[in-house]
C-alpha cells in the first residue's frame, strides 16, 4: 500500500510537469512556424523565467502554486492554489515576474552586444516589451498586482492606457485583457476589492517602496525597449 501511494504521488507530480512540459513545448513550436525555432525557443524561455519568477516568489511566501503553462500568442501564467493573504504578498509575487523577465531580457541584450547577434537583440526587445506591457496597472496583469498595494484605484489608470495600446497596435488579446478586467474595474470603483477586511493595511513605507519599485522598472523598461528598437537592424 505505501508503495502504491507513493507511486500515485510521483505520477500526480509527472503529470503537472508533462503538462507545463507540453504546453510548453506546443508554444515552442507553434511560435517556430511563424518565427523560426530559434526565435521561438528563446521567446519560450523568456516566458518562462518570468512565470518562475512569480512561481519562487510564491513559494517563498508558502502558498502552492502550479508550473508554468502556456498558450501560443496569448503567453503563459502560473495558477495559484493558495490566494495571497495580504496585498504585499500579492504585490511581492506580482512583481517577481516583471524583475525575473528583465533581467533575463538584460542577459539577452548583454550577449547580443558581445557577439553582434540581431537574434539576440530580437529577443532582449521582446522580452523588455512583454514585461512593460504586464506592468500596465490593470488586473488581472502584474501591474494591477502590484499598483493595489497603493490603491486599487490606480486599476482605473490602466484603462487609457490600454486602450491608446489597441488603437497603437490592434489585437484580440488586448481585448481579452480587457474583459478580463471589467470586473476588477468595477470592484475598485466601488471600493469593493479588499478579499478580507485588513488585505490592506499595509504600512507607508512598504507602499512607498513598491511605487517606487514599480515606476522605476517601468521606466527603465521604457528606456530599454526605445533603446534597442533603435538598434536592431530592419
Amino acid at each position: 500500500m505505501a508503495k502504491l501511494l507513493i507511486w500515485l504521488f510521483a505520477a500526480g507530480k509527472l503529470g503537472k510537469l508533462l503538462t507545463s512540459g507540453g504546453t510548453m513545448l506546443l508554444s515552442l513550436v507553434v511560435y517556430s512556424w511563424v518565427f523560426g525555432w530559434r526565435y521561438a525557443a528563446g521567446f519560450v524561455l523568456l516566458l518562462f523565467v518570468h512565470e518562475m519568477g512569480h512561481y519562487v516568489a510564491a513559494r517563498q511566501r508558502g502558498l502552492a502554486a502550479g508550473l508554468p503553462a502556456f498558450i501560443p500568442f496569448v503567453g503563459a501564467w502560473i495558477a495559484l492554489k493558495d490566494q495571497p493573504h495580504d496585498a504585499e504578498t500579492e504585490a511581492y509575487i506580482g512583481v517577481m515576474g516583471p524583475l525575473a523577465g528583465t533581467v533575463a531580457s538584460l542577459a539577452c541584450y548583454f550577449a547580443a552586444r558581445d557577439n553582434d547577434s540581431q537574434l539576440l537583440l530580437a529577443l532582449a526587445y521582446s522580452g523588455c516589451m512583454i514585461n512593460l506591457f504586464n506592468l500596465i496597472p490593470l488586473a488581472p496583469l502584474d501591474g494591477g498586482r502590484i499598483t493595489a498595494i497603493v490603491s486599487p484605484k490606480v486599476w482605473l489608470l490602466g484603462v487609457p492606457l490600454l486602450a491608446a495600446l489597441f488603437f497603437y497596435r490592434p489585437s484580440p488579446m488586448l481585448i481579452v485583457v480587457g474583459l478580463l478586467a471589467i470586473p476588477q474595474l468595477k470592484a475598485a470603483w466601488r471600493g469593493e476589492t479588499a478579499p478580507t477586511p485588513d488585505y490592506y493595511n499595509v504600512k507607508l513605507d512598504t507602499r512607498v517602496n513598491y511605487g517606487v519599485l514599480y515606476l522605476g522598472l517601468v521606466a527603465f523598461l521604457a528606456v530599454m525597449s526605445y533603446s534597442i528598437h533603435d538598434m536592431i537592424r530592419t
